[in-house]
């Protein structure tokens, strides 16, 4: 899965941004030790006197099979000066980078070149600085087999799609780790803390662990332009979420893949790492899903409740197909334990975070909303699970 993150410097002039940080280091002994001072990070740009500079970052999503299914972002930095500020992705050069180096392309025709498709505000240089999503292809202009934005772009462009205005919700959940070992930040070296129950949506030292980071975070979603709705302390300490959304259609699978982005950028500064494995710890501990919040016009229009209970029984009839699409490793994570549903039984219900599809309580009571697919884990993506929920519930006809 590529996704392709652009880094572009669009000041004008002289002069210098500046950046300050402050976001306390977790301690390698455990939870309660964490340094008393604060970590400051000061990026600063030299004065420039060019009329515009870009640096491109492209982005690779792998599944690491190894030791645990994990998402690992790859960043490669490119660099182009421009003739002024651009707002819109159309007007900017199309750019390459060494497929060789990624597993992409081979090393006798290795480039790959990135399609700027949207435009975000940069947090961490600001002024008139962006990040610019892009998708990949082959120099001949055909998407290269890791490029999924293609194909939800196809789907979302088609006219009964775009007619229906598919909103989404995506309920992101994460890990945050200490660096050097690998285990959940806040936890005991070696061992376990408390048992789930006082974590969920906590305050206090003792079971919330990594606010600053989800802090920084949220202001760098908003700042960039990101639809962030919220964020929360999940049920395993160490774990937490945000929202983003409602987004229509393709800009839901561009706005998490830069929150994602963000988020690593952060994480980095902190020494932190940030997994989006679906089950860190084994045992009697929540996984990480990707929730996602969906509805149509005809869902939120009087008497959508008959048309969401439609789409769910389509759901129920794909099944299989949409648990395949649904991220690596997910069969660890849905158990029928630990509000989940097993893999392989569909389910749906009014209020029932332990079914595959949840509908709420308002839902029902208004007669029209919206429903969750709870089936996807944290590191689906967003590009696949948005278009096929589309697809299968407008689309197609069983």
């Amino acid at each position: 899965m590529d996704r392709r993150i652009w880094h572009g410097s669009q000041e004008q002039g002289q002069g210098k941004i500046q950046m300050q940080i402050k976001i306390p280091i977790p301690g390698r002994h455990g939870s309660h030790d964490l340094l008393a001072v604060s970590y400051h990070f000061s990026a600063v740009l030299p004065s420039y006197p060019l009329s515009c500079s870009c640096a491109y970052i492209s982005e690779v999503a792998r599944f690491l099979l190894a030791n645990c299914v994990d998402l690992l972002l790859l960043l490669l930095w490119l660099v182009q000066t421009l003739p002024g500020p651009v707002t819109d992705p159309s007007k900017l050069p199309k750019w390459n980078y060494d497929g060789s180096s990624t597993g992409q392309a081979p090393g006798e025709d290795s480039e790959v070149i990135l399609y700027p498709q949207a435009i975000f505000k940069d947090p961490f240089r600001k002024g008139n600085n962006i990040l610019v999503m892009c998708d990949c292809y082959t120099p001949a202009g055909v998407p290269i087999p890791t490029n999924k934005r293609y194909n939800a772009a196809k789907i979302f462009s088609n006219p009964d799609v775009a007619k229906e205005e598919p909103w989404y919700g995506i309920e992101q959940e994460y890990t945050l780790l200490q660096k050097d070992i690998n285990w959940p930040l806040g936890w005991p070296v070696g061992g376990f803390p408390g048992p789930q129950g006082p974590y969920y949506c906590s305050i206090g030292a003792d079971k919330s662990f990594g606010r600053d980071i989800v802090d920084a975070h949220y202001k760098a979603c908003l700042f960039a332009g990101v639809n962030i709705s919220g964020i929360n302390g999940e049920v395993m300490p160490g774990q937490w979420e945000f929202q983003v959304g409602p987004t229509v259609g393709i800009s839901a699978g561009d706005q998490v893949w830069v929150a994602r982005y963000l988020l690593e950028r952060i994480t980095e500064i902190a020494g932190v790492v940030v997994t989006f494995d679906p089950k860190p710890i084994p045992g009697d501990w929540n996984g990480a899903g990707a929730h996602t919040n969906y509805s149509t016009e005809s869902m939120r229009k009087d008497g959508g409740f008959k048309v969401i209970v439609d789409a769910v029984e389509k759901l129920k009839l794909k099944h299989k197909e949409h648990i395949a699409a649904y991220g690596e490793g997910n069969e660890r994570r849905l158990t029928g334990k630990h509000e989940t549903a097993d893999i392989n039984t569909f389910s749906w219900g009014v209020a029932n975070r332990g079914a595959s599809v949840r509908v709420g309580r308002e839902t029902e009571q208004n007669g029209k909303g919206y429903f969750e697919d709870r089936r996807p884990a944290s590191n689906m993506d967003p590009y696949v699970v948005t278009s096929m929920i589309a697809e299968t519930t407008i689309l197609w006809k069983p």
